[in-house]
Order: structure tokens, then sequence, then C-alpha cells
């Protein structure tokens, strides 16, 4: 047992080291981003221009909240953290999330009805943005080693992000979603392209090059998309 404890130690040690090391940890430290998976994100943006002055943007999975970070700085007249916002960010995630200003929060699981009743009541109470312009999603369920059943939750929650971005993101609208490569891939990258006009697979130099993270961008609902379930 002490094998397994020293290797373990081991491992802890090495990957505190690279996270110290990394580049864009740094930088999120230096820019006041809670993550790095903000530049995720920002790559992402910069790359297909998702991101406009006066969109709605829901943001699920969003705690710690570095992607709500980067969307109220992306809509703030001035690109800050505080003050005027052009828009609205509506950020959801079953573990608290420190407040942003600008942006609501609804803490509660998304595959949970009551939860989704929540956002859409949400939504509904102003008017002016009853539609989305763009869903973000980095939500990622806890892995359990097992690769069928982790790749049938991962597969779950992307389903259910496409399900609520088709019944609530304007036509020309997008989603954003964070998947792995692995068993279930090529299904979600189908049900993508049955959704969506144009679909991006992406990885972010800010994906860690040892990770199958990666992420799929759909934009531009389909007329009567048939996502074939």
């Amino acid at each position: 047992m002490a094998r397994v404890s020293q290797k373990g130690k081991k491992l802890n040690k090495a990957w505190l080291h690279e996270h110290i090391n990394d580049p864009y940890v740094k930088l999120a430290k230096k820019d006041g981003y809670r993550a790095r998976a903000a530049y995720k994100l920002k790559e992402i943006d910069e790359t297909l221009g998702l991101i406009k002055p006066g969109d709605c943007v829901v943001d699920l999975g969003s705690t710690p909240g570095a992607w709500s970070q980067y969307v109220r700085r992306k809509l703030s007249p001035g690109g800050a953290a505080a003050g005027a916002l052009n828009g609205r960010i509506i950020g959801l995630d079953l573990l608290p999330m420190e407040p942003i200003e600008g942006v609501v929060f609804i803490q509660g699981d998304f595959r949970e009805p009551d939860v989704l009743q929540k956002l859409e009541h949400t939504l509904s109470s102003d008017k002016g943005f009853a539609k989305i312009d763009l869903v973000i999603s980095d939500m990622a369920p806890n892995l359990s080693g097992i690769e069928s059943a982790d790749a049938a939750r991962i597969t779950h929650l992307v389903e259910l992000a496409v399900e609520f971005a088709k019944n609530r993101v304007k036509p020309d609208g997008a989603l954003v979603v964070k998947l792995f490569h692995g068993s279930g891939y090529d299904d979600l990258v189908k049900l993508f392209r049955a959704t969506f006009k144009v679909v991006k697979p992406m990885k972010p130099k800010a994906s860690r090059s040892n990770s199958s993270e990666t992420f799929l961008v759909g934009v531009g609902l389909k007329n009567g998309a048939d996502t074939g379930q």
C-alpha cells in the first residue's frame, strides 16, 4: 500500500509542478481570471467571432466562473470586469459560484427539469433576452474511470446542451460544448451536423496536449433540425 501511496504522491507532485509552471495559469492570475479555461473560450471566440455586443449568453457548467468572466469583459463597452454591460449572461452549475458583477447565477443540476424551468423563467422574465445568442458549455461529469459509463455520461450532457440550444437559441445563434475524444465522439459530431449549418471541432492551445479534451462549435440552426433521436 505504501508504494501505491508514494506513486500517488509523485503524480500529484508532478501535476502540481506542471500546473504552477503552466503559462496559462500564470496568465490567468495576471489577467484576473479564476481559471486558465478562460483562454480556451477566448481562442474559440476570437477564431469564430461568436460573442458580440448586446448578446444573451448562457454558460452551462459555469463554476468557478472563468468563462462567464471572459464573456462579461467581451460584453462590457470598455472590456472591463465591472461596470456597464451591453448584454446578458446567465451562469448555471451544480456547484456554487462566487458572484460576478452582471452575471445571473442559478445553482442546480442541468439534468433536472426544475433547474431547466428556473433557467427558462429567468430568460422569460426579460423580454429583450427571451432568445439566446450563444450557449457555452464547459460541463463535464464526474468520471468513474470506466470508459463506457463515462462516455455515456458525457454524451448525455452534450445531447442535453444540444436540445436546449435547439429550443432556445436564435436561428443564427451558436453552441460551444466540451467533449472528449473516444467512445461516442463520432456520434456527437453527427448530432451537431444534423443540428447546425456550420460545425467546427477545435482544440485550443490552452487545452493541455496530453488531454483528450476537445470542443465542438455549432453555428446556425438548421430548419427543422433532426437529431435522429
